[in-house]
């Protein structure tokens, strides 16, 4: 049943994923953020190890509740065999169809669910009918840390914790990301995104969401460096003017 039903999802949601990015404009390659001239941009998704956690859960889930309905049918079916041959295509279609729904829903939220890297602030992105953005700059983060329970530890997948400024400790859900708090969710190298967010907030000089022209000190010249000493020489003549 399991493959059956695994194999009929795929070829819907083959059909489906072409039908929603073209009715509702799904976007299919990742966001973008400014960035310095030079500078690249690191996009990514959750690991396909956060692919088979959300399965395994959900085939975990399905068992449960497809055993209940056998278990109801065959009990209905022994008090009144009549009943239950009708109830048969009902309980059928009820084990089924929700099955195939679900298998479509984790494969979306997995397929729309997008992370990208600057060296001035983070963008995260999931949603198809809602398209959910949010943007963080590294002056505003607080504390990068990794969530990571037993059964995420089974799959080799780990959540990373982003909490801004104003968050007083709460924490986001597993669907998305809070007003502040960012939620890197299911990916292999947890540790390694931290790293290197850690890195990017020690390094960063920014103060807006990366396009608003701030200054990039690395690219200044000599001229850049006699025109602040000429303004400070005439700043410096005009105060002892003033003083006289």
């Amino acid at each position: 049943m399991k493959e059956q039903v695994e194999r009929v999802s795929k070829w819907c949601y083959q059909g489906l994923w072409g039908v929603l990015t073209k009715w509702f404009n799904v976007p299919e390659s990742p966001p973008t953020l400014p960035t310095y001239s030079g500078r690249s941009v690191d996009a990514f998704q959750p690991s396909e190890g956060f692919l088979k956690y959300l399965k395994f859960t959900f085939w975990l889930m399905l068992f449960i509740i497809d055993i209940a309905i056998l278990i109801a049918w065959i009990v209905i079916t022994v008090v009144n065999p009549v009943v239950g041959m009708i109830l048969a295509p009902i309980a059928l279609f009820i084990a089924v169809v929700p099955d195939i729904v679900a298998y479509l829903a984790i494969h979306l939220r997995f397929d729309t669910t997008w992370y990208v890297l600057s060296d001035r602030s983070l963008r995260i992105r999931r949603g198809i009918w809602l398209i959910h953005e949010t943007t963080i700059t590294y002056e505003n983060i607080q504390n990068v840390k990794i969530q990571q329970g037993p059964l995420q530890r089974w799959f080799d997948i780990a959540d990373v914790l982003i909490e801004t400024a104003g968050g007083g400790g709460s924490q986001p859900g597993h669907a998305a990301s809070s007003a502040h708090c960012g939620l890197i969710e299911g990916v292999q190298n947890a540790s390694a995104i931290r790293e290197k967010l850690m890195t990017k907030i020690g390094q960063s000089k920014s103060a807006g969401l990366g396009d608003d022209g701030a200054a990039d000190t690395e690219s200044w010249t000599e001229q850049h460096v006699q025109a602040l000493q000429e303004i400070r020489d005439l700043l410096a003549i005009r105060f002892s003017r003033s003083q006289q």
